[in-house]
């Protein structure tokens, strides 16, 4: 299963495929990509006062350009 993560932050990639595949110690049923993989290389708008907001903002973002869902964040993870 692909898993669309909105950024383009190479290391909270690596972070995130280091946790699904349980620190090194299994495979990941998940194949995860970020926005660079998607053709998405312009940055992604973050004018929201909060880290929710950023975060969604982000997310939504990417919805709207590739009709998928994904997950972002606004923070280290």
């Amino acid at each position: 299963m692909k898993l669309v993560f909105a950024s383009h932050n190479a290391h909270k990639l690596e972070e995130v495929s280091f946790m699904l595949n349980d620190g090194g110690k299994a495979v990941s049923p998940f194949e995860l990509v970020g926005c660079k993989e998607l053709g998405i290389v312009d940055d992604i708008p973050e004018t929201s006062e909060t880290l929710e907001g950023n975060a969604l903002q982000k997310a939504r973002y990417v919805y709207d350009r590739l009709h998928c869902n994904c997950f972002a964040d606004d923070t280290g993870l």
